[in-house]
């Protein structure tokens, strides 16, 4: 088996990774985290004229044509980094979902600008529940002379306070089945009767309370057909969590560097603090942790790009990269000790970080709960 990137991919790694120290320092990271809009909108355009925005993309749409495994190779990038912004819910949620499900004129319209920088999507799912199955969605919209009326809440919406479009997930028909009468509609985020409220997070990023009040929306704003949305927001799902992890995986091996260059410079009692045996047996852990996400990860990848069944493997492979990837800050934040929790240092971001990832699609014990219905139990 042959896990090597393609020389095409390992320029767009290299390049992302040169691209991003240079213009991501961790002191902008720690800054956007209290600023309005969370993300520095030069840094959004220049990503969008290296073509990130547009990656996954046909050409036609305006993007480059990239296959899936590319997007994962830029997604660890992006997390080694803890790159800030709305990359992640208006590229892959909102811009995915729309080429999955949207209408020729929708994709030409909306994509184009996505991949331009002059749009951006989110999607609204999850409610009160928190639930990432059909079963959760609550939120109502009824037909009314030719429109549709949107009453309910969505929580832990990702940047929708800066969304010029929010594809809000309703229930617009109940059926014997939860899957059956769900449909996306595409809401202006100025809309009368949307409020947005930026939720406090663990790890700063902007997540949102969206309260629909009765929000209008016209007939033509369907994304997918009516009633029948459920398998290309299960689609969608699959492929965020794909990219999740591979943010993750990121994270992880930067937390591995990290820590291996502390224990070799770090000296404790005239000896470098990677001579002790306890911190061999930790990045020892941290590694296997690390490889083992990422082949999961990979081979995730790897099979949506090829269009194979890849559902049991979408889910093993976010069940262990959570975990995971929370065991590795752990015990990163260890091996560094006190000055590992201090805000001006590194590690915080890449600790917090893996807290809210671990929960992000489902935590492990849902998708634990995937691989046992793949299995037909």
């Amino acid at each position: 088996m042959d896990f090597n990137l393609s020389e095409e991919q390992e320029m767009l790694k290299t390049t992302a990774r040169d691209f991003l120290e240079k213009e991501c320092p961790k002191s902008l990271v720690r800054q956007m985290v209290g600023d309005e809009r969370g993300y520095p909108p030069e840094l959004w355009r220049k990503m969008a004229d290296l073509g990130w925005l547009g990656l996954i993309f046909p050409e036609k749409y305006g993007g480059l044509g990239g296959s899936f495994l590319d997007l994962a190779v830029l997604q660890e990038e992006m997390g080694r980094a803890c790159l800030p912004g709305p990359f992640f819910s208006a590229v892959i949620l909102g811009g995915l979902f729309v080429l999955n499900a949207g209408s020729e004129e929708q994709k030409t319209s909306l994509l184009t600008k996505v991949a331009n920088g002059e749009l951006i999507l989110t999607l609204a799912l999850t409610e009160p529940s928190a639930g990432y199955d059909a079963a959760s969605v609550e939120v109502e919209a009824i037909s009314d002379n030719g429109d549709y009326v949107i009453s309910g809440t969505k929580l832990f919406v990702p940047d929708a306070h800066i969304a010029n479009y929010i594809i809000c997930i309703a229930r617009t028909k109940k059926g014997t089945a939860p899957e059956e009468g769900i449909t996306a509609f595409l809401v202006d985020g100025k809309s009368p009767g949307i409020s947005c409220t930026v939720l406090k997070t663990i790890a700063g990023d902007k997540l949102c309370e969206v309260v629909f009040d009765k929000v209008r929306v016209p007939k033509k704003n369907i994304v997918c057909k009516l009633d029948q949305a459920w398998s290309a927001v299960e689609k969608t799902l699959q492929q965020a969590t794909v990219a999740k992890c591979a943010e993750m995986v990121g994270g992880a091996q930067q937390t591995v560097q990290m820590s291996a260059d502390y224990l070799k410079e770090r000296i404790v009692f005239g000896l470098p603090l990677g001579s002790f045996q306890v911190m061999h047996y930790y990045i020892g852990n941290m590694v296997v942790d690390v490889d083992s996400s990422r082949f999961l990860t990979y081979e995730a990848a790897w099979r949506l790009s090829e269009g194979l069944p890849c559902a049991i493997n979408i889910a093993m492979a976010k069940a262990w990269t959570s975990n995971a990837y929370r065991r590795v800050t752990a015990l990163g934040e260890q091996i560094f000790g006190g000055v590992g929790f201090i805000e001006d240092h590194d590690m915080p971001l890449y600790f917090r970080r893996a807290k809210a990832a671990e929960v992000t699609l489902g935590d492990a014990s849902f998708q634990r709960e995937l691989v046992a219905r793949q299995l037909g139990l």
